[in-house]
């Protein structure tokens, strides 16, 4: 018999695979409940935007063609959305296939990588497969630290840093201060990946529009993504925003055209209702307002957030509560326990009926769980 992981880069030894979980039938079973609501993945639980299945059923009589135009209209859809030119913009397979392109393109064994703690872990799961050494820097006060993770990349020497803004699983956001020192302080020949998965939830007034940094020439890559707030996180359709010159040099790492037909028709159908972005985010808003207020109310304290999730202090089991949830009402909860943020959970935002019956429920849960000692904010 081979021996395969005698044959495999040695640093993949000791990670492992992404496990989605039990499907949703499983849990049924397993609950013995009728319904299972996702909380715990941070898909978007509104209705899709409008036209995106015409545009995929139109485009299934073209399967039969490599999508290499529907990739140029994609980008030039995009760019004119953002207010960026379209050779800044490279598709890809969802923001999870252009952060291992990205690591590819930058990573050799034994380069050093920043990443803040907790955050999206496949950052550091695609640097440590890529033989990098992977130094992890806490939040302060459940936010991440610029200022720190800047320090680290220049004792460390750093290649990439990577930043969740929006991060998850805290919901917060960087401030236009601190990201602008963050960058000065940065040493040289170190890139900084942004992953703005949740940015289209973020008020206006509170982004800090990266492709300009971009466009200046600052050594920045910005991933986003069609997932969340328009809804096509089966489709898988994400892009990135870069300097034309590294766009390229993407495009030679990754696998040509590696997004199908379907997934850019929806996506350019999105693109062509953009007057219902800020509607959607205003949406998504409200719900996670109401949820808050309603969480207060049930005795827990919710963070603020800019994303379609909530991170909340529940002072007890998290564990325990996520399991009461499931099994009373099939609601399902991220626990911050997988994070190393024991005493809480994270809830994906959905419509205010939804939020009403998550918040209740929660009150419910809490009453036989509560014990003596209460968590406390890190």
């Amino acid at each position: 018999m081979t021996d395969w992981a005698s044959l495999v880069r040695p640093s993949l030894h000791g990670l492992e695979p992404y496990d989605p979980g039990p499907s949703a039938d499983e849990l049924r079973r397993a609950y013995g409940v009728d319904e299972i609501v996702r909380l715990n993945r941070n898909e978007d639980l509104f209705e899709p935007f409008p036209e995106w299945r015409e545009a995929v059923t139109a485009e299934l009589d073209n399967v039969w063609m490599y999508p290499e135009e529907s990739y140029r209209e994609f980008r030039e859809a995009l760019a004119a959305w953002i207010g960026t030119t379209p050779d800044r913009i490279v598709p890809a397979h969802g923001t999870q296939a252009l952060i291992g392109t990205v690591a590819t393109l930058f990573l050799d064994p034994g380069d050093a990588v920043v990443v803040p703690r907790p955050s999206y872990g496949l950052y550091a799961q695609v640097s440590a497969a890529r033989g990098a050494s992977v130094h992890r820097v806490p939040l302060r006060d459940l936010r991440i630290d610029l200022e720190a993770l800047a320090e680290t990349a220049r004792e460390t020497g750093a290649r990439l840093v990577w930043v969740c803004d929006p991060n998850n699983p805290t919901g917060s956001l960087a401030r236009a201060g601190e990201w602008r020192s963050f960058l000065d302080a940065l040493p040289e020949d170190c890139v900084v990946v942004v992953d703005e998965a949740y940015a289209d939830y973020v008020e206006p007034a509170s982004r800090l529009g990266r492709e300009r940094d971009v466009e200046a020439g600052r050594p920045l890559a910005v991933l986003r993504t069609l997932s969340k707030l328009f809804g096509l996180a089966g489709l898988r359709l994400g892009y990135a925003v870069v300097d034309p010159q590294l766009a390229r040099f993407l495009n030679v790492v990754q696998e040509p055209f590696n997004v199908n037909r379907a997934a850019l028709a929806a996506g350019r159908a999105c693109l062509t209702r953009i007057d219902l972005v800020e509607e959607r985010r205003r949406a998504v808003a409200a719900a996670r307002d109401l949820l808050c207020r309603r969480l207060v109310e049930a005795g827990v304290e919710p963070l603020p957030s800019q994303s379609n999730f909530v991170l909340v202090l529940v002072g007890e089991d998290d564990r325990a509560l996520a399991r009461t949830l499931a099994e009373e009402d099939g609601l399902l909860v991220r626990t911050g326990s997988e994070y190393g943020l024991d005493g809480y959970v994270r809830i994906t935002v959905g419509p205010e009926q939804l939020m009403e019956r998550v918040a209740a429920a929660i009150g419910r849960a809490r009453t036989p769980l509560r014990g003596p000692k209460a968590a406390r904010r890190p």
